[in-house]
């Protein structure tokens, strides 16, 4: 690992911030990388062209245009033989990083599964089962029913670890009831990870990072916030892969941009412990 590599997502610039403020995070994160001495590669597809490492102008395009698809890794050929400008979730994000080389991938939260009324899973489950890269994340999203998207996780034989702490965290929501096995370093992440390859195993190394005190949110607040949001998506009968944006939206209104706060710092600060993860990995090889 010459050059210290980690890939962003560019569904949090087109469907997960609210604009301006997505454009101008989207350049901040790539700048905390190269602070942190790692090369940023956000990844998206414009104009049917699959790109790793969208150029300002690009993020520019992805963070205003109103017809970027949503892409996971079913929709990438889609995308590129459409010619069509897509923003990449966890799923096509990790696909396409990893076929470019790139072993570790900052995002906010992954995907996982809805309560089973609305039986939404995300193909992020799946591309997490079967990728072998360090994906550093705040947790699994809030909106979900965590207890089922845990579950799904050890069932695909994903490796699971909380960095520093030994309970699950739930992306806005610093600590949930659920167990985890506790790291508490980047270079015991490195270790685990470098092992994962030595042994040939697939699938990814799940790292969850927790928000910081100062920006969490309590669990009363969120579920206040999330109840109204949920009756917000049933009354306009939103379904698929609208679901997780529309919620995120409806929770930045009720918690009047709480939320939005805390998903910017919390994307921070995934990306800052990625670097120091690359770092590890580089010094071990």
């Amino acid at each position: 690992m010459s050059e210290k590599k980690i890939a962003l997502e560019s569904t949090v610039i087109a469907h997960g911030l609210p604009k301006p403020v997505n454009i101008d995070v989207a350049l901040e994160l790539e700048e905390i990388a190269r602070q942190n001495g790692c090369m940023p590669y956000t990844v998206g597809i414009i104009d049917g062209q699959i790109k790793v490492g969208l150029s300002e102008k690009e993020i520019v395009e992805i963070g205003t245009k109103e017809d970027v698809m949503k892409v996971g890794t079913s929709e990438i050929a889609v995308a590129v033989a459409l010619k069509r400008s897509a923003a990449t979730t966890v799923s096509a994000t990790m696909r396409i990083a990893y076929s470019h080389g790139i072993k570790v991938f900052a995002t906010g939260g992954i995907g996982g599964v809805h309560s089973t009324e609305y039986w939404d899973v995300s193909q992020d489950l799946m591309e997490l089962a079967r990728t072998r890269m360090v994906v550093v994340s705040a947790g699994p999203k809030s909106i979900l029913d965590l207890k089922s998207t845990v579950e799904m996780l050890e069932t695909l034989q994903i490796t699971i670890l909380g960095y520093k702490t030994d309970r699950l965290p739930a992306f806005y929501c610093k600590s949930t009831d659920l167990p985890l096995t506790k790291v508490e370093s980047p270079e015991q992440i490195a270790s685990i990870f470098f092992y994962k390859e030595r042994l040939n195993l697939p699938g990814a190394l799940l790292v969850f990072n927790p928000i910081s005190d100062e920006y969490a949110i309590s669990q009363e607040d969120f579920e206040k916030w999330q109840k109204l949001a949920q009756e917000d998506l049933e009354k306009f009968s939103v379904k698929g892969k609208g679901v997780t944006p529309f919620l995120l939206s409806r929770l930045a209104y009720y918690s009047n941009g709480k939320t939005v706060q805390s998903n910017i710092e919390l994307l921070k600060s995934n990306v800052r412990l990625a670097c120091d993860i690359v770092c590890q990995l580089s010094k071990m090889q």
